[in-house]
């Protein structure tokens, strides 16, 4: 790689790489994201090059593995260009007559296109999907259009000329009241407005300042920023520099987990490929401009996502948070002023300079511009990563984009902003999802996190498994944290287990209020967020699990069982041939009774019970009846008829 020396050399450079590109070629982009690779996409992708070089193909076909589109329930994924012909569940059996039929005979093949299971229509394009057509992904739109280890496609996509333009054409003031202007609030879940921050830091007096990239994605079924660090590093990296440009910083870093392999090593060659082309490093495109950045693999603790506790962790000390005083933005990493923002709000960066404040304004509400990725996971048709506009409903999300609850159920909660973020229930579908509404509503943006429950959820559960995980993750080192969370969490599990007592709900509120008001960091301040929003919504549920010992999601162990109804039962041995506890006695023509000793109530005779016996039937709350005499065990026909 040649060295770039200026806006024009840069130009240069990209015209050269769309004069090797034919648009017309046929291009087979395989999503390669985590996801998609556990989906087998390497076998695909492995597929594709050894059919292409059977069939002679390899001079007129292009073939790339991406990132990750964000349709994760249906992977692997493969696109086709310049039709965009999308095909889900791809195996790598397919792929010969993908080639051939597709490729060669410019041909749908049908089996493969998704088909919407309301009406049963086939949608051919990628966007006629009704998953991506209720989207605006102006951040992961080109994953599936970019080879993450190539720093040609990023360019080929007009990558570094917001870089160039913040460089030769702007001021690092003019940087930074663009960014302002455009209200960029941080994408990483405080909400805290990107320009201002910055501002702080431009304006710190200090030789040597940083900035930071938090990649700690740490919340249960959150992955957005790994898709985009997996998918699109250069984007990262492109935003990073602009922010170090805006502020009077030289030095980078990314603080990526540990977990997210893949990742790291998108982002490390990404970094390689930067410094080769001169976009990184001394001088950059001859603005006399020093930047350079270093990747740093967290331990995988939660809490180091917090500012403090993740600069901390960077100076190569335990992650804990320390008191703010002064904000990090003045005295951070190494007591240096130091601006740390999360991989979404970076990669908006670029889209801003390019584009301007104004064009990323026009999305979103007045007090949350531009769009916002989420993870939607837990009880929902379509499983994935969706970028939607700041504003839109969580109606819009769960049932347009969503394709709604499986199996005919009843949606009952959605949970914003990971598991210090709250539970929303039905009444709120109609709400608007941005950073002030989720606040007002008892919930949080967070980082993106989305998860949706049906009528089979129990809440308590639900805030007793998230206390759960923050008391594991929490570091301790403040006792509000430390025992409120720990506290809540016993009371929880009483509850659940139909040993609740009158007045754990008033205390539970009790150590709420002093566990938020208390806690040194955002973990322990946000933590009782999933126990205020379940009480404040489903305080009901908790009374009955108190009152009555009983669940109404048929979900706690504790106080639920199974049994066979003996008039029901036709003895097919279906429940018994799939118990994993072999605790179903019976046999043919006999009556099959749960041994209640063996019995790990796994539901699974509940699930494989013929739906035209319903036989096995879910007990809470009550005693279970007695097994029936043995002379009453044996089914005859007489006895059915």
């Amino acid at each position: 790689m040649a060295r770039i020396s200026s806006p024009d050399a840069l130009e240069k450079v990209r015209q050269k790489i769309l004069s090797r590109r034919d648009p017309n070629q046929p291009c087979i982009s395989i999503c390669a994201g985590t996801g998609c690779l556990a989906s087998g996409a390497n076998n695909v992708v492995s597929a594709f090059e050894a059919e292409i070089q059977r069939q002679g193909l390899k001079a007129e076909v292009n073939t790339k593995g991406t990132g990750c589109p964000g349709f994760c329930e249906r992977g692997p994924v493969v696109v086709i260009y310049p039709e965009e012909i999308c095909y889900l569940q791809v195996k790598p059996e397919d792929v010969h007559e993908i080639v051939s039929e597709t490729i060669k005979g410019k041909r749908v093949v049908e089996r493969l296109l998704y088909v919407d299971p309301t009406n049963g229509e086939k949608a051919i394009h990628e966007s006629d999907i009704p998953f991506y057509k209720h989207q605006v992904r102006n951040i992961i739109g080109n994953n599936i259009k970019i080879d993450p280890k190539s720093i040609d496609d990023y360019l080929a996509l007009g990558g570094y000329s917001a870089l160039a333009k913040a460089l030769l054409r702007m001021t690092g003031e003019q940087v930074l009241e663009e960014v302002k202007k455009s209200n960029l609030r941080g994408r990483g879940g405080g909400g805290f407005p990107a320009g201002r921050k910055w501002e702080e830091s431009r304006h710190a007096i200090s030789d040597i300042k940083y900035v930071i990239v938090n990649a700690d994605e740490g919340d249960p079924g959150a992955f957005m920023d790994r898709a985009i660090l997996e998918g699109n590093p250069h984007s990262i990296l492109e935003g990073l520099i602009i922010g170090g440009y805006a502020i009077g910083s030289h030095e980078g870093y990314i603080y990526v987990r540990q977990e997210y392999p893949l990742a790291v090593e998108n982002v490390i060659i990404a970094i390689k490929q930067a410094e080769a082309y001169g976009l990184l490093g001394r001088d950059i495109l001859g603005s006399g401009f020093d930047f350079r950045v270093k990747v740093h693999r967290g331990a995988g603790a939660f809490v180091s996502g917090e500012s403090s506790a993740l600069m901390t962790a960077l100076e190569g000390k335990v992650g804990e948070p320390r008191p703010k005083y002064i904000h990090t933005a003045i005295k951070g990493l190494w007591d240096r002023p130091s601006v740390l923002n999360n991989v979404e709000t970076w990669a908006n960066v670029p889209l801003i300079i390019n584009k301007g404040a104004d064009w990323f304004a026009q999305f979103g509400e007045e007090q949350s511009k531009g769009t916002k990725i989420f993870s939607l996971v837990g009880k929902i048709n379509n499983t994935g990563l969706v970028e939607v506009v700041m504003g839109i409903t969580l109606r819009d999300i769960i049932y347009k984009v969503g394709g709604g609850i499986p199996g005919g159920k009843r949606f009952k909660a959605v949970q914003t902003g990971g598991p210090s973020g709250g539970c929303l229930p039905e009444q709120l579908l109609d709400i608007k999802v941005d950073f002030d509404e989720l606040t007002k509503a008892g919930s949080m943006m967070g980082s993106g996190g989305m998860i949706v429950m049906d009528e089979d959820t129990c809440m308590v559960d639900v805030a007793r498994y998230f206390l759960d995980f923050l008391s594991d993750e929490s570091c301790g080192k403040c006792v509000p944290c430390r025992e409120g969370i720990r506290q809540m969490l016993k009371i929880l599990t009483n509850i659940s287990k139909g040993k609740g007592r009158e007045g754990d709900i008033e205390l539970l509120e009790e150590l709420s209020e002093t566990t938020r008001d208390a806690s040194l960091c955002a973990l322990g301040k946000s933590a009782p967020n999933p126990v205020i929003s379940t009480i404040r919504y489903f305080r009901d549920e908790y009374e009955t699990h108190i009152k009555g010992k009983r669940c109404p999601a048929y979900f706690c162990k504790e106080i639920v069982s199974y049994y066979i109804d003996p008039e029901k039962c036709q003895a097919c041995m279906m429940c018994l041939r799939k118990c994993p506890a072999e605790a179903i006695d019976g046999g043919k023509n006999k009556i099959h009774i749960i041994d209640q000793e063996k019995c790990t109530k796994c539901k699974t005779c509940f699930e494989v019970c013929p739906t035209r016996f319903n036989a096995v039937m879910r007990i809470s709350g009550e005693p279970v009846p007695p097994p029936i005499p043995e002379q009453r065990r044996m089914i005859t026909r007489e006895s059915r008829t």
